[in-house]
């Protein structure tokens, strides 16, 4: 079997008798086992999941597949890469796991993961660093880094991750694969450990559009455990991927893509050989000015801080996770289980989101950036009456080393600068292949269309990425 497979490759195998279940799900959890040690990209690989026969009538039967370890799983240890939750299990599945589940998927481990999700590199980990597969001495993105990692070495053909804010279009772009953040309340959150509630989402990772477009179509529908979720009936996103761009299509190129100094030069080279490709296509491309696209990162800092703050509060030592046993009264048992159980990020978190949630700062700070998410939702809306699409890079930069920003995490959120501003408006976006650098690290370019546009952006990808071979480069040494 090929490490690289597609889901559609093993369907096919499994369909013509070719392996089993149990020879699939056997075959991935031996490639953890050889190449994870170097990764670290998952924390446990589950050696006692039930494999059933293939269904040929289930999308993903027999396909194996792990999520990110702030997606609850039953009974087993769900982390969110903190040490506060070091020995909490799950008592319930997320809707995500359960839908993938009755879709005949198997999870067979969880994936490392910035600790609650807060980063853009992986490196936040309570669990360490998880490394990129194209270069170990880099990250793979966060804050989805180990099914990322994982799903780019071949250690899984799929993986889910959740984003706020890049966290899976990052690490799809740092380590050559397609990722979905879909239209906000498009996927359950039940079941999802929160850091912005406003903005989270669960989204897949993959090789393929088309794998990628089968998998959400698992996973969308209404959820009537999560009040977040909307009232939309599931579909086959895969249905009008015939691999022919749509008629007359006009999509915008984001005009700081083109312009802005903080492209890497490289990055916009790449871009633009891309945006080449599509006009061979047919597609027109115009340029789209989106001026309070430069506030994004800024918008987002304050609202991410004041949600990840207020979701952090329930984690004291009083109800689930760790507790420190050695405080003689409740609050120095307060302050000391979030002392030692919190890493460097959540805490620098938790500690602007308190301030610009305080009441002498409310106002200036967290009540304005609600007021500048509806005029960005307002421009977005505007550049989607003139153009179906807008594309942009998915990052600014390439996949950088371990340790590099350690003294400037600042710098290392500018890595979100194209990607912050849809999620802040709740609108969908994928991130696909674009090409490889000359330090052969891959680089990822996005489509972004309006609310609830997932069908289109698979259809225009699709089309796009059978028409260039980017995705059929794989790291070596994972053979």
């Amino acid at each position: 079997m090929n490490p690289f497979s597609t889901i559609q490759d093993i369907k096919k195998a499994l369909d013509r008798k070719e392996c089993s279940p149990q020879d699939v799900v056997t075959f991935y959890r031996n490639r953890i086992k050889k190449h994870n040690p170097k990764l670290n990209s998952v924390l446990e690989a589950f050696d006692d999941v039930n494999v059933d026969a293939h269904d040929p009538h289930k999308p993903l039967s027999g396909i194996p597949f792990i999520p990110k370890d702030n997606i609850c799983q039953t009974g087993r240890l769900t982390t969110a890469g903190s040490k506060i939750l070091s020995n909490y299990k799950a008592p319930y599945d997320a809707t995500v796991i359960t839908r993938l589940q009755t879709n005949g998927a198997i999870s067979i481990g969880r994936g490392n993961c910035d600790e609650f999700a807060m980063g853009s590199s992986g490196e936040y980990s309570a669990y360490g660093p998880t490394k990129n597969p194209w270069n170990l001495e880099c990250v793979s993105g966060g804050s989805s880094s180990g099914p990322a990692a994982a799903v780019a070495a071949g250690l899984v053909p799929f993986a889910l991750g959740t984003e706020t804010g890049g966290s899976v279009r990052t690490p799809a772009s740092f380590c050559n694969l397609v990722g979905m953040y879909p239209t906000y309340g498009h996927n359950s959150r039940y079941g999802i450990i929160a850091l912005t509630s406003s903005t989270d989402q669960v989204g897949p990772f993959t090789h393929t559009v088309y794998d990628n477009a089968l998998v959400m179509s698992a996973l969308s529908g209404a959820d009537s455990h999560d009040a977040t979720s909307l009232q939309i009936k599931s579909q086959d996103y895969t249905k009008e991927l015939d691999g022919k761009m749509p008629a007359n299509l006009t999509i915008g190129v984001i005009k700081d893509a083109l312009e802005s100094e903080g492209v890497d030069h490289e990055v916009r080279a790449i871009f633009m050989q891309n945006l080449d490709q599509l006009k061979k296509l047919g597609v027109k491309i115009v340029t789209i000015d989106i001026p309070l696209l430069k506030y994004g990162i800024a918008l987002y800092f304050i609202i991410n801080r004041a949600e990840a703050a207020s979701n952090l509060y329930r984690y004291d030592g009083s109800l689930y996770g760790m507790r420190n046993t050695s405080a003689t009264d409740l609050f120095e048992m307060y302050k000391a289980t979030r002392h030692d159980g919190f890493g460097a990020e959540p805490k620098r978190r938790i500690l602007v989101g308190n301030y610009v949630l305080s009441a002498g700062h409310k106002d200036a700070y967290y009540n304005k950036a609600n007021e500048l998410r509806n005029m960005l939702r307002a421009e977005f809306e505007q550049a989607f009456k003139d153009v179906s699409l807008l594309v942009s890079p998915t990052t600014p930069m390439f996949a950088f080393k371990i340790g590099q920003f350690d003294q400037d995490p600042v710098a290392m959120y500018m890595a979100d600068y194209f990607h912050v501003p849809n999620c802040i408006i709740g609108t969908p976006a994928l991130s696909l292949q674009a090409g490889l650098s000359k330090n052969n690290l891959p680089v990822g370019m996005q489509f972004m269309g309006p609310r609830l546009s997932e069908q289109l952006i698979y259809k225009v990808a699709h089309a796009f990425q059978i028409s260039t071979d980017h995705h059929l480069k794989t790291p070596h040494g994972y053979e």
